[in-house]
C-alpha cells in the first residue's frame, strides 16, 4: 500500500480503505473478541471495592484493552498485524524513516451503557512537552516523527477531526467552544466514516473527538508509531509495551520486537551521551548528539525542549523523597503512563542523583524561558484547554544560545 506523506502534512489524516486485508477480517474479529474477554477477567480480578462486578468494562466509556497484555498463541495475529505492510509499512512511509516501530497497540470498545460524547481535544500537552507551535513547525518543517491510527473491524463513524487543524493553534471560536460546549460538534468538523477494515492515520496534533460512546458494538483498533532515523526527535517516543508479551509470538515476530526495543536503547544510550555532553559543558558533543537526534536542522530547539522535559523527570525519579512513595504515586510524580513508565525510571537510573540535578541547572535558563511563557498565556495549567494556549517557543533563543546558557 502506498501513501504520500504530503498528503498527511497537508491534511493531518489519510483515510485509507481494506488496511485489513478482507481474508483476515473475520479472524481478527475472532481473535479479538477472545482478547476483551481475556481482558474482562482482568478488570473484574481488579476492581476497586465500590466498583461493580466488571469493574473498567462497566464503568469506562470507553474501555480501552491494550491487547499486548493479554495476548496468547492462539491470538498472535492481533499483534501481528501491528506489524502488516499496511499499518507498519504505511507508518514508516509516512515518517519518512529508515525504521518504524508500533508504541501503543490498543481495541477501542463500545461501552456497556451510553455515555454519550467526549470532548474535543489534541493528544498533546504543549506544557509537558513544548509549545504547540513548536510541536506543529517542526512537523511541517520536518516530517511527522509519530502517528495515529484507528482501524475498525465493524463499521464506525465515532471519530471526527478538523481537517488542517495541525497546522495552527485553536482560533479563538474554537478555544471558546472547548471552553464552554466541548463535547458538541465544532464548526469545521467532519465524522470520519470507516467501514469495517478501512483505516484513518493521523497526526494526534490535530483536533479530533469521540462523538458518541453509545452501546452500538464496536471494536477499533487504535495504534501508535513512532520513527527512528527520521528527520525529527519523535514527540511520541516511548513504548506502551515490554518485551515480556513476546513470548506468544512467533520468532519472526518477537525478533522484530526485539529489534525495535533495541533501537529505542539506542536512543537512550545517544540521549545520556548528549546528557553527559552538557554535564561536561561540551559544545561539540552536544551538537553532534543533537544532530543525530534531530537530523532536520529546522526547529531543533523542539528537540532541545523535549530533551529538558526527560532531564527533569529523571531528576524527579532521582529524587530520595520520591524513590521511596508506591509505584502509582512514582508514576503521578512524573505524569507519566503505567504502561510506559518503567522506561523513564530504567533510564534515570544511568544518572546520580548529583547528576541529575547539575543537568537541570545546565536547563535552567531554557526552563525559566518555558515557564515565563507559560506564566503569560496559560495562568491556569490545570485545564488541558488552557495549557494549549502555550503555543510559542521562547523567543531569541537558539541552539546556541542554549549552549552559551550553560555559563549563566
Amino acid at each position: 500500500m502506498k501513501v504520500n506523506p504530503q498528503q498527511l502534512l497537508d491534511d493531518g489524516y489519510i483515510i485509507l480503505r481494506q488496511v485489513i486485508p478482507p481474508k483476515q477480517l473475520d479472524e481478527l474479529r475472532d481473535s479479538f473478541e477472545v482478547l476483551v474477554e481475556r481482558q474482562k477477567t482482568v478488570w473484574a480480578r481488579e476492581r476497586k471495592p465500590d466498583d461493580p462486578p466488571g469493574g473498567a468494562w462497566e464503568t469506562s466509556a470507553q474501555p480501552r484493552v491494550f491487547f499486548d497484555e493479554v495476548v496468547n498463541e492462539e491470538t498472535a495475529n492481533a499483534v501481528e498485524f501491528c506489524l502488516h505492510e499496511n499499518t507498519l509499512g504505511v507508518s514508516q512511509q509516512l515518517m519518512r524513516a529508515p525504521e518504524a516501530a508500533p508504541t501503543l497497540m490498543a481495541l477501542m470498545c463500545s461501552p456497556v451503557r451510553d455515555h454519550g460524547p467526549a470532548s474535543w481535544h489534541r493528544d498533546i500537552d504543549p506544557v509537558g512537552q513544548a509549545p504547540l507551535r513548536g510541536m506543529q513547525m517542526d512537523i511541517l518543517k520536518n516530517a511527522s516523527g509519530y502517528v495515529q491510527w484507528n482501524i475498525p473491524l465493524y463499521d464506525d463513524r465515532v471519530f471526527w477531526i478538523v481537517p488542517k487543524s495541525h497546522r495552527r493553534p485553536n482560533t479563538p471560536a474554537e478555544q471558546h467552544h472547548l471552553l464552554t460546549d466541548a463535547r458538541a460538534p465544532i464548526p469545521g468538523g467532519i465524522p470520519v466514516e470507516l467501514s469495517a477494515g478501512d483505516g484513518v492515520v493521523y497526526t494526534h496534533v490535530l483536533l479530533h473527538w469521540g462523538s458518541n460512546y453509545s452501546t452500538r458494538l464496536r471494536r477499533t483498533i487504535h495504534l501508535g508509531y513512532r520513527a527512528f532515523g527520521g528527520d525529527v526527535y519523535p514527540m511520541g517516543d516511548h513504548f506502551y509495551w515490554n518485551l515480556g508479551f513476546t513470548k506468544h509470538l512467533s520468532q519472526r515476530s518477537r525478533a522484530r520486537f526485539e529489534h525495535f526495543f533495541q533501537l529505542h536503547q539506542q536512543q537512550c544510550d545517544l540521549i545520556e551521551s548528549t546528557f553527559r555532553a552538557i554535564l561536561n559543558r561540551d559544545a561539540d558533543g552536544f551538537l553532534n548528539g543533537l544532530v543525530k537526534l534531530h537530523p532536520g536542522t529546522e526547529e531543533r530547539m523542539v528537540c532541545v525542549v523535549y530533551l529538558s522535559k526527560l532531564a527533569d523527570k529523571t531528576r524527579t525519579l532521582k529524587n530520595p523523597d520520591i524513590i521511596n512513595l508506591s509505584l502509582e504515586e512514582r508514576i503521578d510524580a512524573i505524569s507519566a503512563h503505567r504502561l510506559s513508565f518503567y522506561l523513564f525510571e530504567d533510564f534515570a537510573r544511568r544518572f546520580s542523583v548529583k547528576e541529575a540535578h547539575l543537568l537541570c541547572e545546565r536547563f535552567s535558563t531554557l526552563f525559566e524561558k518555558v515557564e515565563t511563557e507559560r506564566v503569560q498565556s496559560v495562568p491556569d495549567a490545570t485545564s488541558r484547554v488552557r495549557r494549549y494556549q502555550l503555543t510559542q517557543m521562547p523567543a531569541n533563543f537558539d541552539v546556541e544560545d542554549f549552549i552559551h546558557s550553560w555559563d549563566a
